[in-house]
């Protein structure tokens, strides 16, 4: 078996694990030592290592339990927090318990989803599960790559990259999956967008200091705990920023360019942008903590343009036909009432990440 231990990762997992828990909550149960062997590899093995806490050493979750976002009190309004869009249902999932499971395995039965959310990239990404599987949940393998999470999925103990969303090795290898629309921001910004959203809670079975960051100071400071395959210091490496990819999978010479945000302002920004062949609008505001980027062209071939709309959450943008879109990128009012943007190949992750996954990243901002 493949395997790197650090220094810093066996310090990680005593803070991880000798917190101790209970057997419920689990995403599926713990199974054996995910095995990395000589089978065929999309990424660099050099840059896959061991993060310490073995597989579900971290545990994930399975249908944890849930309160309205209008009264829970567990959740500061200035800490970061997931929402998850599903089949018209919004679900909140706070910073403070996802940065001790990573993974929530989530829905219906016969329509789950799984949100995945890595401490160390600062990146969050949801998709749809596979209902046909005989096993649709996803645990933390207990490896990295460019100090980004490798899942693993239980029927096949395939390993999958969450910053690349494919399968990087195992049966399912190059398998992509279908994503679900997600925000993160300020859970006051959340709150206050979707007031009747329901918010998971600290109750997951397990014992957990949940208030308590695990990676001390790690937000805030330039090193890493992990090697990566390549760095840029044209931004300090935890800077948080929202990027767009062409391409999917791991496919060389992807291009990519970033948006940070810290540059949007006190004000909320619409930008009509061109990225490669493809219209999209990106929409942030700084002291909110958000941004999103869209797809500005419609199925009937129109190109929309977008304007900022101030206090009116969760309405933040209007286009030049009158339409007026929310956070999630459905028209609210006007005359294309219900439509829906096109989601991109987006998401926010700290700089160092995302250039570690994609070299050629532009910076709209400079």
């Amino acid at each position: 078996m493949f395997r790197i231990r650090s220094k810093t990762a066996l310090v990680l997992f005593s803070v991880l694990i000798g917190t101790g828990c209970s057997s419920g909550g689990s995403g599926g149960g713990a199974g054996p030592e995910v095995v990395v062997d000589d089978t065929e590899w999309l990424i660099s093995r050099d840059f896959v290592v061991d993060g310490g806490p073995g597989t579900d050493g971290i545990p994930s979750l399975l249908n944890p339990n849930f309160e309205s976002a209008s009264t829970i009190l567990t959740v500061n309004p200035n800490d970061l927090a997931i929402a998850v869009k599903h089949n018209d249902e919004i679900k909140i999932y706070p910073h403070d318990i996802m940065d001790w499971h990573e993974i929530v395995n989530d829905g219906p039965e016969d329509d789950p989803f799984i949100l995945s959310y890595c401490p160390l990239t600062g990146s969050s990404l949801a998709w749809l599960g596979t209902p046909a599987d005989e096993n649709t949940t996803f645990g933390v393998s207990g490896l990295l790559y460019n100090s980004n999470l490798l899942l693993y999925d239980r029927q096949s103990r395939s390993l999958w990259s969450q910053m690349y969303e494919t399968s990087v090795t195992g049966t399912r290898i190059r398998e992509l999956p279908q994503r679900v629309q997600l925000i993160e921001a300020k859970f006051g910004t959340l709150r206050d967008m979707y007031p009747d959203a329901m918010v998971m809670t600290r109750n997951t079975g397990y014992i957990r200091d949940y208030p308590d960051y695990p990676y001390g100071n790690y937000r805030e400071s330039a090193s890493l705990l992990f090697p990566v395959s390549n760095a840029d210091n044209r931004m300090h490496p935890k800077t948080r920023v929202i990027g767009i990819r062409s391409g999917t999978g791991v496919t060389p010479d992807i291009l990519t360019r970033v948006y940070q945000l810290g540059a949007f302002g006190s004000a909320t920004q619409a930008i009509n942008d061109q990225f490669e062949n493809q219209s999209i609008v990106v929409v942030g505001n700084t002291d909110l903590d958000f941004a999103v980027i869209y797809d500005r062209e419609l199925a009937d071939g129109t190109i929309l343009n977008f304007a900022p709309v101030e206090n009116d959450l969760p309405n933040i943008m209007s286009d030049n036909e009158g339409n007026v879109w929310d956070a999630f990128g459905t028209a609210v009012s006007g005359p294309r009432a219900g439509a829906q943007l096109e989601m991109t190949k987006s998401y926010t992750a700290f700089w160092f990440a995302w250039v570690a996954h994609f070299s050629n990243a532009e910076i709209y901002f400079n």
